[in-house]
């Protein structure tokens, strides 16, 4: 089932991810089987929980989008439940991200160019995992949701000044995006 995405000015995108347990979570394989479906309907190669309205530690990535530009992308596919960086690397790297909370925008964004990460898998597996390159630079995107943190949080100065108003706009509701979303709802006087 296709789930509507929360808009940039909507408070779930702005609270810290609750840790989920596996075995308790209520309909968990349903969840991240509607959160693929999601991603995928709105072109998206990441969506994190509270994205659709949820605030839990779980996100997914999917580099096959990517695949033919970078062979390694193709079958790079994780769903990450409770993820923690345990390690990032001194050494950085820029690239032009967007996200699907915040539509028609992007901005380049510095971040570690390698982290290794601890997490469950959908089965509740935990996982120690190394990323480079652009899967590294997916699951920090998505794992910024997890702690309330957007990509334009992380822009530059003047970048944040360029799309100010944008923003504005956005979490005002005045943005149509292609794909099912909940807006801000605007309380009337």
């Amino acid at each position: 089932m296709i789930l509507p995405i929360y808009i940039y000015g909507t408070d779930v995108l702005r609270a810290v991810a609750e840790p989920i347990d596996v075995n308790t979570y209520p309909n968990l394989q349903e969840l991240i089987d509607n959160m693929q479906e999601t991603m995928e309907s709105a072109d998206g190669v990441g969506i994190a929980a509270p994205q659709v309205g949820k605030s839990i530690q779980l996100l997914i990535v999917d580099g096959a989008p990517f695949g033919e530009d970078d062979p390694e992308l193709a079958a790079f596919r994780r769903v990450m439940i409770n993820p923690q960086v345990l390690e990032e690397s001194q050494e950085t790297a820029e690239y032009n991200e967007g996200c699907l909370s915040v539509p028609n925008i992007h901005a380049d964004i510095t971040r570690p160019a390698k982290i290794k990460v601890k997490y469950l898998d959908r089965e509740g597996k935990e996982i120690v995992e190394e990323f480079d390159g652009f899967a590294c630079r997916m699951v920090q995107h998505e794992m910024d949701h997890l702690i309330g943190k957007m990509f334009v949080d992380r822009a530059t100065p003047i970048r944040k000044k360029m799309i100010s108003a944008k923003l504005n706009n956005i979490a005002n509701g005045k943005v149509h995006p292609h794909y099912k979303c909940v807006k801000k709802l605007i309380k009337k006087k």
